[in-house]
């Protein structure tokens, strides 16, 4: 039996890579993501959850991007790989992600509680 840490590793090894446009952050907005993730971040105030969300931003945005960058959940990973789920700034990896591996990581969030980030 897998695990959902075991779930989000496979996942994660399978969800392609590319390079942002450095000092972009379009896609750092709010998300819900699996307690087990959350749990892999750090722990931010309600405070900085009020503000982040009033800017329609992640909490975990930092001045120069993402401070999460390694841990930050899977839907954070697929943006950019996907036709469904385009960079604005026309990036993306070489091979887009297997729909297989896009379709699993939408039904690990369907099927997991989901927390706002």
């Amino acid at each position: 039996m897998n695990t959902n840490r075991d779930i989000i590793a496979r996942l994660r090894e399978n969800i392609p890579t590319f390079e942002c446009v450095p000092g972009c952050h379009d896609c750092c907005g709010p998300v819900t993501t699996s307690s087990e993730e959350m749990s892999r971040l750090p722990v931010k105030t309600d405070a900085e959850h009020d503000a982040a969300l009033n800017e329609f931003n992640c909490v975990h945005l930092g001045p120069k991007g993402c401070e999460v960058y390694g841990e930050r959940p899977l839907i954070c990973r697929l943006f950019g790989t996907t036709p469904r789920m385009p960079c604005p700034n026309g990036r993306r990896p070489e091979t887009m992600v297997d729909p297989k591996i896009e379709r699993q990581v939408h039904h690990y969030i369907a099927n997991t509680r989901q927390v706002l980030v």
